[in-house]
């Protein structure tokens, strides 16, 4: 039998950094300077900083997850109002504008997560350390307030700084999974008083939330995307997340929060970078793959026609449904970063229907929210915007190209890891979904293992949604390379 071969998929990961514009390690200058941080003292806290530790702040995230960005609270209001409060940690308090470890974060724009090694935008000691909002840890962080009305509507509120101290660090799945099924309070051994009441009122904000956007049209999509699962640096398998209402939960606060702060700059005439997804720049595409599936859409785009197509072909069939939600994704065209001037109007985001949305709840893992941060805390003290208009504009553009550029590298490390776990079952068949036909070449998710490879022999005829059976014929990791045949 032939030894198995086992690349080493961190030189791999390494490579395809630097091959997208990114450097695998940080500079001498970065380390010096994370090194002669200190871990926060209470002494240096802002003086107009509410102290807002006693209250049941949580953070819900995943179980490996160790830079932790954001811990929420909520309360009842009057007339069945829910009042939330989010934290973000503030991560300018430590990252100052034009340091060394501020202008590498502007570079590299995000982490990038590839599943066989992380590489974050800020050294660890920063990011998972004295900037992440950790259990039982007094930090400083920049509060969102907002009120969830009971038809779903938000009241934007007040963003100040506070001193907080998240109090349970739960995990996504075991969160969903109780929210979903029922049965015991799974943190009970944790003995926080009040816990599992916390987490119901906060589901039931996000489902108001998110019922009121599903009236507005934001399109429910679904795409899988696998990360490997490493074992002493050998790839064992491959793993799809399962969406659940934690996952909503956080999602829909996040999205509050962050039009929350658009407000804040918006009522300030202060300049901003904001996150849109325009309409969909091929939009009779969309018509089209509506029509193949029986379906008439309008002629000119309209988020609510589409969602509602979408919703019927997820409940007709659940499992093409990840390939039709990435189709639809690349005929919008992709998200993006753009400076907005005082009193400009916003493009949006066509997906989330909303208007007004920006990224600023994430400073440990991209790099815009600390931008964000930056301006808002501005406009708190009062002081003029720490960024020109212009700066703002370079810097989105840049942003965006850095995110395209992130995204590859995490593509191509999914399949370069799925190469090394095929690499031993040459010959085998598979069941299949085509998601791609075109002149470029003709591709399909095998659906287990859930790799997506290139169809090199028999390709000929073959339509996206088309479920097939194919035989693996090769394997290459170092160029991400899965090669099948259409039996």
């Amino acid at each position: 039998m032939q030894k198995r071969w086992h690349p080493d998929l961190r030189a791999i990961a390494d490579q395809a950094m630097e091959k997208y514009g990114f450097h695998p390690s940080f500079p001498k200058a970065v380390i010096r300077e994370v090194q002669k941080l200190q871990e926060w003292k209470l002494k240096e806290a802002r003086r107009d900083a509410v102290d807002l530790r006693s209250i049941l702040w949580v953070s819900i995230d995943n179980h490996d997850t160790m830079d932790i960005d954001q811990i929420q609270f909520c309360e009842e209001g009057p007339d069945n109002e829910i009042h939330v409060k989010v934290a973000i940690a503030d991560v300018d308090h430590l990252v100052r504008k034009g340091s060394p470890t501020d202008r590498h974060a502007a570079k590299h724009g995000t982490s990038i997560y590839t599943g066989v090694i992380t590489y974050p935008m800020l050294p660890v000691q920063l990011s998972e350390g004295i900037t992440s909002l950790h259990p039982h840890q007094d930090r400083m962080a920049v509060v969102i307030e907002y009120a969830v009305l009971p038809n779903g509507t938000v009241r934007h509120g007040d963003v100040y700084p506070a001193i907080v101290c998240n109090k349970a660090k739960l995990v996504y799945e075991v969160v969903g999974e109780w929210l979903e099924e029922g049965g015991d309070f799974p943190y009970d051994n944790l003995e926080i008083e009040d816990l599992a009441d916390q987490l119901f009122l906060q589901n039931e904000a996000a489902k108001r939330m998110k019922e009121q956007r599903a009236e507005q049209g934001f399109l429910d999509l679904q795409t899988i995307e696998a990360s490997p699962v490493m074992d002493n640096g050998d790839v064992t398998g491959l793993v799809i997340q399962k969406e659940s209402p934690a996952h909503s939960l956080i999602e829909e606060f996040m999205i509050a929060a962050n039009r929350t702060l658009v407000n804040q700059l918006k009522d300030a005439s202060y300049p901003m970078v904001q996150r849109i997804v325009r309409t969909p720049r091929n939009w009779e595409g969309i018509i089209e793959e509506a029509a193949s599936r029986h379906v008439h859409l309008p002629e000119e785009p309209d988020a609510q026609a589409l969602a509602a197509f979408l919703l019927s072909q997820k409940k007709a069939d659940p499992e093409t449904f990840p390939d039709l939600s990435l189709t639809v994704v690349k005929l919008m065209g992709p998200g993006e970063y753009v400076a907005i001037a005082p009193d400009e109007d916003s493009v949006g985001h066509f997906a989330l229907a909303v208007t007004d949305y920006t990224h600023g709840t994430a400073p440990n893992r991209r790099y815009v929210d600390i931008i964000i941060q930056r301006l808002i805390k501005a406009v708190i003290s009062s002081n003029s915007p720490p960024y020109r208009f212009d700066e703002l504009e370079m810097l989105a553009e840049h942003l965006s190209a850095t995110e395209k550029a992130a995204k590859k590298v995490e593509r191509f490390m999914i399949k370069a890891a799925a190469a090394v776990l095929l690499q031993d079952r040459i010959g085998e068949e598979f069941r299949a979904i085509v998601t791609g036909a075109a002149e470029k070449g003709t591709y399909a998710r095998i659906i287990d293992p859930p790799v997506e490879g290139r169809i090199v022999k028999n390709e000929k005829g073959l339509k996206v949604g088309n479920k097939i059976v194919v035989r693996l014929l090769n394997t290459d990791p170092e160029k991400g390379f899965i090669d099948l045949e259409r039996i």
